[in-house]
């Protein structure tokens, strides 16, 4: 007996290969069975699905998830399960553990458990017991790793610091981390030079880990920044993994052909280079990434603020040398304090000329007031280069967002709509409509080359013995539906999703379901 049959689907099984039809047999947590059509008796099965008409496939693996607060608070992501996603895999800018380092806060029913999390794989196994839709799995954090031995101060780590950091990062690969992030525009990951990042790859480099990198810049200095990546992964000998690919700002978008080349040339001579991207011509940071990165040494952004021979010295830098050369381009969501929600969607100019400012004054008094970074929406991007980026074979589809529930939307705010529709809009919009990749492709960029580059050989595929991680979707109605201006709103066309045998989404609604595991890296060691 299966439990599950999915039937008369085009059976997309990860690699890229062509569509066929084909059965899906599930057993427990693992895929029983691949076969031709009408070849297993319905008596076999306790649950029959009919696919006729639509697209079976594995389940989305997201590279780049920021579901750590998310699902500490609501373990189902509807968001992200809803367009396919039963992998979420963290790690940018921070992670809760090892405690003690740089970190969001944390929700008040989380804090103080999470003072017992002395192991980088304590949180993982801790959300798991919580109970979440999803697999969850992370990289160690560079910010979390650089503040537990140096705090946020600039400069750089002595000799006993890095070899701090290098036994944690270490540690933390047996517990499975599959390998170190950097965001080197944000503190304190920003103070951290090249060689010292070297030196904590190289830590890793016997595990298998992958050193994966917001680059420290993706505009003006957008191929020094490269050449840095690819520096520091020949140098630890480890693969390098470049987080959501872009050149930013219209000055830098004819740089975009230049950093395909380069990044085919590194392969051709036999580096192990791929990035990821999301499907949108415009990024979402906090609005704090406009000001100057030693405004936060030590902890002090806010203080530094509301100091004003601190603030004079911060205004004169950002009209003089900021990066941010179009404030037109900036759009801040994320207001949290009543007398500033008449900005939420506005861009900087209006803004500015609301509250009768310079747009770096509104800038610097929104952050004073809010002490928060802001959301912010920057929209910086081409969408020529968009297409040109998908069609490269070492890209895959990441979302750079967590999962959220629409229901919940008035106390969120406005989100990025990547949060509710990046893999639906990949489908609906690039492939189908647009044809800018084969559909085989689009879901390979989403499922096996991410499992590949993660290690994770028994997910990302529909194969006899790997995990039942699997999604049925209608490739002529799957669309994204979420919007800059009404986020909230659920992708559609993605009918049935399971992770690990149990079915997360029924008829294009959750299921309340959360048989997510923890999924790790290869350099883990059982306890």
């Amino acid at each position: 007996m299966f439990d599950v049959l999915i039937r008369n689907g085009k059976v997309m099984d990860g690699s890229g290969n062509p569509w066929f039809y084909g059965d899906v047999a599930i057993s427990g947590d693992r895929i029983a069975a691949i076969t031709f059509p009408g070849r297993i008796p319905e008596e076999q099965a306790k649950t029959e699905i009919d696919a006729t008409g639509k697209a079976v496939c594995p389940g989305f693996i997201d590279i780049q998830s920021h579901s750590i607060l998310p699902l500490m608070q609501d373990g189902r992501c509807i968001s992200k399960i809803t367009q396919g996603i039963t992998t979420e895999i963290m790690g940018e800018t921070w992670t809760p553990a090892p405690h003690g380092g740089k970190c969001a806060d944390l929700p008040e029913e989380w804090a103080e458990r999470a003072k017992e999390w002395t192991r980088f794989g304590d949180w993982l196994d801790a959300m798991v017991d919580f109970g979440v839709s999803p697999n969850v799995g992370s990289f160690l954090a560079g910010a979390t790793l650089r503040s537990l031995a140096c705090g946020m101060r600039m400069g750089e780590a002595t000799a006993e610091e890095l070899e701090h950091q290098r036994q944690i990062l270490a540690e933390a690969m047996e517990d499975g981390a599959f390998g170190v992030a950097y965001a080197l525009i944000y503190p304190p990951d920003t103070y951290v030079e090249t060689d010292e990042i070297v030196s904590v790859c190289e830590a890793m480099s016997r595990y298998g880990g992958v050193y994966i990198t917001h680059m420290r810049s993706e505009a003006k200095q957008l191929l020094e920044g490269l050449e840095e990546a690819l520096e520091i992964g020949r140098r630890a000998n480890v693969p390098v993994e470049i987080y959501h690919l872009k050149a930013s700002g219209r000055p830098n978008w004819h740089k975009m052909p230049a950093v395909i080349a380069r990044i085919n040339e590194a392969r051709a001579q036999g580096q192990d280079v791929t990035a990821d991207m999301y499907p949108y011509a415009a990024s979402g940071t906090g609005l704090a990434t406009v000001v100057p990165t030693w405004v936060s040494e030590g902890g002090q952004f806010f203080e530094r603020l509301r100091d004003a021979q601190t603030r004079a010295k911060i205004r004169d830098e950002m009209t003089s040398g900021s990066p941010w050369r179009e404030p037109e381009t900036i759009m801040p969501i994320g207001f949290q304090k009543e007398e500033n929600a008449e900005y939420v969607g506005k861009r900087l100019p209006e803004i500015a000329q609301m509250r009768k400012q310079h747009w770096v004054d509104a800038v610097l008094d929104l952050l004073a007031s809010e002490g928060q970074r802001i959301s912010t929406i920057y929209f910086t991007m081409s969408e020529d280069n968009l297409k040109l980026q998908l069609q490269q074979p070492w890209i895959k589809i990441s979302t750079d967002a967590g999962g959220h529930d629409p229901d919940q939307a008035k106390q969120i705010g406005p989100v990025h709509p990547r949060s509710y529709g990046t893999y639906p809009r990949v489908l609906g919009k690039y492939v189908r409509e647009e044809k800018a990749i084969a559909l085989e492709d689009a879901v390979r960029k989403m499922t096996s080359s991410v499992a590949d580059r993660l290690g994770l050989r028994n997910r990302g595929r529909l194969q006899a013995g790997c995990f039942a991680d699997v999604v049925v979707f209608d490739p002529e109605t799957v669309t994204d539906r979420a919007t800059f201006e009404d986020s909230h709103r659920l992708s559609k066309g993605v009918r049935e999703v399971f992770v690990n045998g149990v079915q997360v989404v029924k008829d294009g609604v959750h299921t309340n379901a959360t048989p997510g595991r923890f999924v790790k890296g290869p350099g883990t060691r059982e306890k």
